[in-house]
This record gives structure tokens, sequence and C-alpha cells, in this order.
């Protein structure tokens, strides 16, 4: 009989550690703590049993949880489990029917990428033009900017290393050209080229921040503004150029096809026009 476990401040450190150590992304982690410390809370100083864990999981959709975010919880939580040696307590993931569309609503448009260029321009503001241009020219998510330097703006490739996998991407020639510029100016003669004013690498929070400043006068609704939206972006537009989807699930870094299809979902609307393309009703109205 296994012995009963509480989620304790300690237990909670040691699964930091252990998120740590499977090099996850600082995101992934305070994602995962967060919920951690939540379900601990829920928990009220209860013991862990699946029971417990299955009842958060029933109160978590009953609270109006859509079941993408539901799913996104609960392997935080199972992944606790795992740190805990509890993988007995493990629930089932929701079972999620396949997407077959994108939000209109939440995508952002080639025209509005360039207002928010503009806008970045306008203000001076040759840092967050150039990150912008940087995330959207490569499809690189935002905490892979570390591996932007001034040595692979020189030879016009970065060496991405992480979640275990090593990949090579390559850089636009006048992308590399704006790159080298911008760090001769700020005097950056090696390393990482995006930093702040004390020479630190730029947070995803700052990052988030600065780029949402620009919204209101770029006239993009703010919904839209985020660092993954411009790696959709260029996956659109990559495969609207090669139509080679396995070539761009390289590029991006994805492990699976279907990851890389996500990216590539028509809106409602732009399948309803495809359907009327076909002409396959009479012109009876």
């Amino acid at each position: 009989m296994r012995k009963k476990m509480e989620i304790t401040e300690r237990a909670l450190e040691r699964f930091a550690g252990y998120l740590r150590r499977e090099e996850r992304e600082d995101s992934t982690i305070e994602s995962y703590m967060r919920t951690a410390r939540r379900f601990a809370a829920w928990l009220d100083g209860r013991a862990v049993t699946k029971e417990l864990a299955a009842a958060w999981k029933a109160q978590l959709l009953e609270q109006g949880y859509r079941p993408v975010s539901v799913n996104a919880m609960l392997a935080a939580v199972n992944k606790l489990f795992v740190c805990m040696g509890r993988e007995d307590c493990k629930v089932r993931y929701l079972k999620l029917q396949r997407q077959m569309f994108r939000k209109s609503e939440r995508e952002l448009t080639r025209a509005e990428y360039q207002r928010l260029l503009d806008t970045a321009q306008a203000r001076g503001d040759m840092r967050l033009l150039l990150l912008l241009e940087t995330l959207c020219a490569t499809g690189i998510r935002v905490s892979e900017l570390q591996y932007i330097t001034v040595e692979a703006a020189r030879s016009g490739v970065a060496e991405i290393a992480l979640k275990g996998k090593i990949r090579t991407i390559l850089l636009p020639t006048k992308l590399c050209r704006k790159l080298l510029k911008y760090a001769k100016k700020c005097g950056i003669v090696h390393g990482q080229i995006f930093l702040t004013k004390n020479g630190n690498a730029l947070s995803r929070k700052f990052i988030w921040a600065e780029m949402k400043k620009l919204c209101e006068a770029a006239k993009v609704a703010r919904s839209k503004v985020f660092p993954h939206n411009l790696r959709g972006l260029f996956a659109r537009t990559f495969y609207a150029a090669c139509r080679d989807v396995v070539r761009l699930a390289d590029v991006l870094g994805h492990s699976s096809i279907e990851t890389t299809r996500i990216y590539l979902l028509s809106t409602a609307k732009e399948s309803a026009r495809q359907l009327d393309r076909l002409g396959l009703l009479s012109r009876w109205a």
C-alpha cells in the first residue's frame, strides 16, 4: 500500500528542480508551477489520491474552462505526480475534436504586422523593430532569441539548442545586415544581440509588454499582438511559398507534422470561399 503524500512546499520545490533538470523552458516551468500550486491549494492539506485528482478535473470543467486549458493543467499535475512517484494518481486527458479552423479574430495579418513595424520605426524604437522582424522572418520562438548572436549574424546561421534538440536556422541576408548594424551601434561585439540597457537578456514578459505598446497607434487589436503570432505568420507565409509541410516542420523545430498543421489551418471564411469556388450548386436561388 502506497504511503499517503501531501503536496508540501518542499515537494513543490523539488518539482521545480525536476522541471529544470528536464530542461523545460522557463515559461513552461512557470506555468506548471502555477498550476501545481493551485492544485495544492485546492487539496488544502489532503493527501494526493487519484479520486481527488479526478474530482479536480471535473471541477475545472464545471467552472467553464475550455477542454484545451483543462488538458494543459492536467499535463502539469500529471508531471507533478511523476516527480512525486505517484504515477498511479495520473488522470486521463480530455479527448479533443480535431481543430478545423483557426480564429480570424486572433490571426495577425501581414498588413497588421507591417503597421506594427511602421509604428516601432516612427517611435525610433529600433530594438523592438528589429526584434519583431527577427521573430517573424525566422519563425523562432521568443525563448530562442538568445541564440540570435553577433556570431550567428556574421555566419548567417543560428544553432538553437532547446528541449534536448539542436536545429539550424538560416538567417536571411538582409536580416543579418540589420542585426550587425544594430549591434555595432549598441557596442555589442559578441554574444546575444537583444539585451536590456544593463546588458541582460530580454525577458518574455518585457517583450510582450513592449509589443502591446504598439497596438493602439498601429490600430491592431491587442489580442493579436504576441510573439507566437509572429511565428504563425511566418509559418503561413513560408508554406504559401514552398507548399512543403515537412520542410516547414523542420524549420519550426516540430517533431510532429500534426503540430505544424495547426499553424496552417484556414479560417472559417476562407474555407467557405473555397467551397463556393467548387461550383457544385445550380444558379437557381
